[in-house]
């Protein structure tokens, strides 16, 4: 069984730790945040995590990052993405997929080693713009077999209710991380108090069979 490594656990590194967890794989995460480890633990996001600055190539040596097959590289922050990548890289990872914020950012990851770059909210507002009214699942990413991120019309039963209310990462193993809603506004990385409305469409990430459970909601 592959070992995963994510690195960032806010909203983005949570989706993906969560995912992994879920389909049953080893995971670790990292995090600067003592607040945010905590959580994701409490919360039953992942089993296993630690707080750390993964900049600091020796934090990824002490945790044995060499072993790991896969690392996610999910910080916001250029300057700190930018050398986790780097110390990666140096350590041997041969998959390394990075979270950029734009164009530059990942033309600089690339060159330092990164395998893959996502770029989450840039690619979620054009591929929700292009959406027709058709219910079709289309597949964005692909991460892993069984990982995919997706977009689809928001069921009826979701219909004006908040996300906090709906609670869809425990009720349906899904975590929304875009929304576009019906009057064209998009919502990168929403707040539990969204509210979800008649023609708006979400952007999840999950398993490949959670989605197929979820499209007979549609």
């Amino acid at each position: 069984m592959k070992q995963y490594l994510v690195i960032g656990l806010g909203r983005f590194g949570t989706s993906v730790a969560k995912t992994l967890y879920e389909a049953g794989e080893n995971i670790l995460g990292i995090d600067v945040s003592e607040e945010l480890v905590q959580d994701r633990i409490n919360n039953n996001i992942l089993k296993n995590a630690i707080i750390g600055d993964a900049s600091d190539g020796k934090i990824l040596k002490d945790i044995g990052a060499e072993n790991f097959d896969v690392a996610f590289v999910c910080i916001g922050d250029i300057e700190a993405s930018v050398m986790i990548a780097l110390n990666l890289k140096e350590l041997g990872i041969k998959s390394i997929i990075a979270k950029a914020i734009n164009k530059k950012h990942g033309k600089v990851l690339t060159k330092i080693g990164a395998t893959e770059i996502v770029y989450p909210e840039e690619h979620m507002g054009k591929r929700i713009a292009e959406l027709t009214m058709n219910t079709d699942i289309i597949e964005h990413l692909k991460f892993t077999d069984n990982f995919v991120l997706v977009e689809v019309k928001a069921p009826s039963i979701f219909w004006n209710n908040s996300l906090i209310k709906l609670d869809v990462r425990n009720k349906y193993n899904i975590n929304i991380v875009g929304i576009k809603k019906s009057k064209g506004e998009f919502l990168p990385n929403p707040t539990a108090n969204v509210v979800i409305e008649e023609g708006d469409i979400l952007v999840i990430i999950t398993d490949k069979k959670t989605v197929e459970s979820f499209n007979k909601l549609i």
